[in-house]
């Protein structure tokens, strides 16, 4: 007797593999549409703080030892630093500037620079298949990022029209979130050195707390009026943000790399800016110019390309080697 597949625990693994990306994508959109009513610093500080809280409680439950190490406190106060202060803190700025979906991208863009920093750091190699990606991610973050006249402008050889400034090329809402992603990129690279001394779950917490912390003493003591004109759905929202697109996202995401499942985790990165966009455009009515939107998909060509290079050259080398061999069987033949 042939046994049937089971497609409903398939179906149900798949829905699991999606969700931190799902939620994650979701959790832009809902934070973009609470930014009128609220300030970024203090948006960013309640989105991880009480998450934080959450994902300890998680660990408490799981039996997970507390730091013991002046060490351990050490790279996690860096940790929060990094990945909790400055990355939530740019997300926050750069939201009140930019749209959802377009931010969502930039942000997805770590990858680039976790490979060339790994390369540096760890001296992993990055290949054909890498270096074409991080090509292609420069040219994507690039028609994102610049402003479509001064693209326009270059490709018509106009280039005393640029008019270029810094001060308005870092008020532009991409490059904050390319921040952002630059933050994100080296809490990535510390999380090995963290994991040295402290549990990675347990570190993930208290670096939510301590980086949230960090985020409610700015906002209070540079921005006013927080919270006064917040409305029943906007505080929706951002417990959406909290509880969904934090604590149980990174609670998911963690579980599931413990399963071995990094590898399906790393190709899935692209759906987080692709359900940003998709959200963006159907709750808030966000739109792209033509050359941001290639500047989207080269973006996420290249997150692919770097995600997936050993994949795709573990694939692609053998076939190569046998064309190869067959070319040079061929070459004798006819000599």
């Amino acid at each position: 007797m042939q046994l049937k597949p089971d497609y409903n625990s398939s179906f149900l693994t798949s829905l699991i593999l999606i969700a931190p990306f799902f939620l994650w994508g979701t959790a832009m959109v809902a934070m973009k549409g609470v930014i009128p009513q609220t300030t970024p610093l203090f948006m960013a500080g309640i989105r991880i703080f009480p998450a934080g809280f959450l994902v300890l409680l998680v660990a408490i439950a799981l039996g997970k030892s507390q730091p013991k190490t002046w060490q351990g406190w050490g790279w996690i106060s860096l940790f929060a630093l990094v990945d909790g202060c400055m990355f939530q803190g740019f997300i926050g700025e750069g939201l009140m500037r930019t749209t959802a979906g377009l931010g969502s991208v930039m942000i997805d863009s770590q990858p680039l620079a976790v490979a060339i920093m790994s390369r540096w750091l760890f001296k992993e190699i990055i290949g054909f298949w890498g270096w074409l990606g991080l090509t292609i991610g420069i040219l994507g973050i690039s028609l994102i990022g610049l402003p479509d006249e001064w693209i326009i402008n270059w490709l018509q050889g106009n280039f005393t029209n640029l008019d270029f400034n810094w001060q308005n090329l870092f008020n532009n809402g991409e490059w904050l979130m390319l921040l952002a992603s630059l933050s994100m990129a080296v809490g990535t690279i510390m999380i090995p050195y963290v994991s040295r001394h402290v549990d990675a779950v347990v570190a993930t917490g208290w670096h939510l707390v301590l980086g949230g912390l960090v985020l409610f003493i700015f906002s209070f003591q540079f921005e006013t009026s927080q919270w006064v004109n917040l409305d029943l759905s906007a505080w929706l929202s951002l417990s959406y943000a909290t509880i969904f697109g934090s604590a149980i996202a990174y609670g998911l995401f963690f579980f599931l790399a413990s399963k071995g499942n990094l590898t399906s985790l790393s190709a899935l990165t692209f759906l987080t800016p692709i359900f940003a966009l998709t959200f963006g455009n159907l709750i808030l009515g966000e739109t792209l110019s033509t050359l941001q939107l290639q500047g989207v998909f080269l973006t996420l060509v290249s997150i692919y390309l770097i995600n997936q290079r050993e994949q795709i050259n573990q694939f692609i080398t053998p076939k190569y080697v046998k064309f190869k061999i067959a070319i040079k069987n061929q070459l004798r033949i006819n000599n």
